[in-house]
């Protein structure tokens, strides 16, 4: 039996569940407390993932900062299909842990070179069916000791893992207020006919976080 990280699904949108307006602006729908609770949710992980998008999009450090690391920062782990990761992102710079930075299969040796000449370590895994093979992602975690990953990612990465049926948790937080439909979805098609198909989750808890609601759903 192959066993593979739990995964958690971090998701910051509006009431709508919009992610960014439609000229992308997206920084910050939620407010400070819940980026605050969103630190101590990466301290609690073993790794974060986000994807190449996201890295180019906001320059991201994507560690946990201001809390308590009783296990010190979580790893780091971007999926970059086509290493296209810049060499001076923050993401690679904001401190000494592990990065690791998944594509698809590359003979592009020079780039694979520069990102590793940062301490960053490139995996190569199989494609499939959007992007990287997330089950090959997730088995390599897990042979690094990876027991928990926290996706922050775009509307890609995150439906791919809904789709995978590979989401334990759903982590959600959510700003009164209302993008509408021209805004980009923090989640994409799923190929739900049918409610019976539908992901299900089951609700674990609803907070107030400043002006924001914080949700917690475990897979059904």
């Amino acid at each position: 039996m192959i066993v593979t990280p739990r995964i958690t699904l971090k998701l910051a949108t509006s009431l709508d569940g919009k992610i960014a307006t439609s000229t992308r602006h997206s920084q910050w729908i939620t407010g400070p407390e819940s980026r605050r609770e969103v630190h101590r949710m990466r301290a609690a992980h073993d790794a974060v993932l986000t994807g190449i998008g996201t890295v180019l999009a906001d320059n991201p450090q994507m560690t946990a900062r201001d809390v308590d690391l009783p296990n010190g920062q979580p790893a780091r782990v971007i999926l970059d299909s086509s290493l296209r990761l810049p060499p001076d992102a923050k993401i690679l710079k904001s401190t000494g842990e592990l990065v690791m930075v998944f594509h698809a299969p590359s003979q592009d040796y020079g780039r694979i070179s520069v990102i590793q000449s940062t301490g960053a370590i490139c995996v190569e895994v199989g494609v499939s069916e959007p992007g990287l093979s997330l089950p090959a992602v997730l088995s390599a975690l897990s042979d690094r000791g990876v027991q928990s990953v926290m996706v922050e990612a775009g509307s890609s990465i995150a439906t791919s893992f809904l789709k995978s049926g590979l989401v334990h948790r759903l982590e959600w937080f959510r700003a009164p207020m209302i993008i509408g439909n021209d805004g980009l979805s923090a989640i994409g098609h799923l190929g739900v006919s049918a409610l019976d198909d539908a992901h299900k989750f089951v609700r674990k808890s609803v907070r107030s976080v400043g002006r924001d609601i914080w949700e917690t759903y475990e897979k059904e």
